[in-house]
Order: structure tokens, then C-alpha cells, then sequence
């Protein structure tokens, strides 16, 4: 590095092993630990690792006064393994870390102090399938024909759970084709990356197969991140909207019976003590033109309410200005929300 490279901010806190090879950083002085008795979970989007999404140490700042502290958690899909990864396996993980910081906190409170740790998830990005797919998804998640040591474990309830720039994967896709100087070229190499991974999704020995990642990297997927067929096949989702992949959870063009069967399920399945946040960035680069945002968000109002479950229409909504991962414009906005959410759980 050149000694007038520029370097980000450092930050103070604790990082925690909560299961073996998956580590969460605590946004917290380690003496601050014991008055900060709840605790939010913050998992990031394809490629986000630590301190990748701007907004985090902010609210990490903007909760240092109150009992809450910021986990920031990496998963086995953080940074290049999203490519590999899976929803399953990520909610199993996060799972994990709940029952950690659970622990942590109960272990921290002096003996006399019975008072209950509360825990919420927030997601960004794909954070936001993950969050909705532990939610409404069966628990524990049903086996897999190729489930590759996923340990099937019973997943605990939350108080709270936020969806921050829940776009979808597919159209946000589709929409680069679409935009493209070159949409016939593009169109063609998504056709022959789906043929490919239609008709190989796993090798002989029942692994997973790797996309050319020349070819990925085309369809503006990172060059240096392998990508398997399988989870291609999950992002893209190539079926939709008629039979949409687990990763199709927030495109516009899904029914009102597929809604049913993700945010409708929310209240059946009982995860979460509180209400749904949902916050759409207002000129997020990866929402297609299409979309209208208002109209998504009052659909998953009703999908979610239809089944059971509370929607935080207060809120809720659409953050004016502000770009898919919240880097300038609506940051204080979107920290306001967060914080009077937290403080109605």
C-alpha cells in the first residue's frame, strides 16, 4: 500500500467467535458490554464482509447510548462465498449466532438482573432474503437432495427483524441486460449459462458445478467470485414468476398466492415476537425502472398481515434519496427508522 493510500475508519469493539470459522464483530467497548443487554444483527449482501455497507458503524453510533450494540456477521457466504453459498445455509449460521449472542449477554448480566435480552436481524441486500427466509421457511429448513453438511438445526425466535434494500436479484439481472450497449450478446450468454447449469448443476461425484466465470463476470457478477450453478439457478431464477427459486423473493412481478406463501407465512411460523421493517432505498442503482416501490412495499403490507403477522407501517417505506446501500443521501433517515423501531420492541 502506497503510504498516501487512503484508509478507512478504524473501529472499537469485540469480535466473537460464535461457531467454528464464523466470527461477528461487536460494535461495542468491551466495558460497555454489560449495559448493552440487547443486541441487532447486521447481515450484509452478496460480497459485503465486514464494513462494507457504510451505514453500519453509524448506527452502531447512533445506539451507543442506549442497550443496544450492533453485531456485524460474517456467514460462510460473506465476501466471494456467496457464489457457493445458499439461504439455508446462511439462516443455519445466523441461527447459530442468535443462540451465541443470546448466551453472551445472559452470561454479562449481573446475577440479581433477570431482565430479557432482545434480538433482532437486520439484512441488506440478499441480508434481506436471508432474513425473510428465516422467517417464513420451515424449522428447522427441510432437507435437500444436496445439502453439502447443513446441520439442520431448530432456529431461534427474534423480537425484531428488518429488510433494508430488498431488491430483487432477477429483475436488478434483467435490467442490466436490458440496459446494456449490447443486449442481444448479454441475452446470449444468460441463456447459455442457464443451459449450462440446467443441465449440470452438480458433477459426477455430486459437488457443485462452477459456472465459466468469464461468463459470469459478463452479466456483472464479480470476476475473482466462483459461482455454481446451483446458486445461479437460485438468483436468476429462470421459472419466475410462475415458479420462482428460493432467492426470488422480492421481484415485482411474483403473485399474490407466491406472497402468500413467503410473507404470508411470517405469522404462522411465529419467528419473530414483533413487527416487519421494511425499508426500500429511494434511488437504489439495483431496482430496475419498472418497479414500483410504494406499491411492492403496500403488497407485502398485506401479504404479511393477511397472515398473521405485524408490518411496522409507521416506519416502514421508501427512504427519499437514498442509493441502494445507503452511502450518502438518507443515511439519518434510515438511522431514524431503525432507531424508533428498536424502541417500540
Amino acid at each position: 500500500m502506497s503510504p498516501h493510500a487512503s484508509r478507512g475508519p478504524s473501529h472499537s469493539g469485540v469480535l466473537h467467535e460464535y461457531a467454528p470459522k464464523l466470527v461477528a464483530f461487536e460494535f461495542t467497548p468491551p466495558t460497555d458490554g454489560i449495559n448493552k443487554i440487547n443486541s441487532l444483527i447486521f447481515v450484509g449482501g452478496l460480497t459485503d464482509g465486514f464494513c462494507t455497507v457504510p451505514y453500519v458503524s453509524k448506527l452502531a453510533n447512533a445506539l451507543e447510548n442506549t442497550e443496544w450494540s450492533v453485531f456485524s456477521v460474517l456467514l460462510s457466504s460473506s465476501y466471494s462465498g456467496w457464489g457457493v453459498g445458499s439461504l439455508d445455509r446462511d439462516v443455519e449460521e445466523i441461527g447459530q449466532c442468535v443462540r451465541f449472542i443470546r448466551d453472551l449477554k445472559a452470561s454479562r448480566q449481573p446475577g440479581a438482573m433477570t431482565k430479557a435480552a432482545k434480538i433482532a436481524i437486520m439484512g441488506h441486500s440478499t441480508g434481506s432474503q436471508d432474513v425473510l427466509h428465516y422467517l417464513y421457511s420451515p424449522n428447522p429448513v427441510p432437507q435437500k437432495e444436496f445439502d453439502f453438511g447443513l446441520q439442520h438445526m431448530v432456529r431461534p425466535e427474534l423480537d425484531g427483524a428488518i429488510l433494508q434494500a430488498p431488491v430483487s436479484d432477477r429483475e436488478s439481472l434483467l435490467a442490466i441486460v436490458e440496459s446494456s450497449s449490447q443486449p442481444d450478446e448479454l441475452r446470449k450468454i444468460y441463456d447459455q449459462l442457464v443451459s449450462s447449469a440446467q443441465e449440470q448443476p452438480y458433477t459426477a461425484d455430486k459437488n457443485d458445478s462452477i459456472l465459466p466465470m468469464n461468463l459470469t463476470a459478463k452479466l456483472s457478477y464479480p470476476a475473482d467470485a466462483p459461482l455454481s450453478a446451483r446458486r445461479f439457478l437460485s438468483l436468476v431464477s429462470p421459472h419466475s414468476p410462475d415458479n420462482p427459486s428460493d432467492d426470488d423473493l422480492f421481484s415485482s412481478d411474483l403473485s399474490d398466492k407466491r406472497l402468500q406463501e413467503t410473507f404470508g407465512m411470517v405469522g404462522t411460523q411465529g419467528m419473530v415476537k414483533s413487527k416487519l421493517l421494511a425499508l426500500y432505498s429511494g434511488k437504489d442503482e439495483y431496482c430496475p425502472h419498472w418497479v414500483d416501490k410504494e406499491k411492492l412495499l403496500q403488497r407485502w403490507q398485506q401479504a404479511t398481515e393477511a397472515g398473521g403477522a405485524k408490518w411496522d407501517a409507521e416506519n416502514s417505506g421508501v427512504v427519499p434519496g437514498a442509493s441502494h446501500n445507503v452511502r450518502d443521501e438518507g443515511q439519518q433517515d434510515l438511522i431514524d427508522r431503525v432507531l424508533r423501531y428498536l424502541q417500540t420492541l
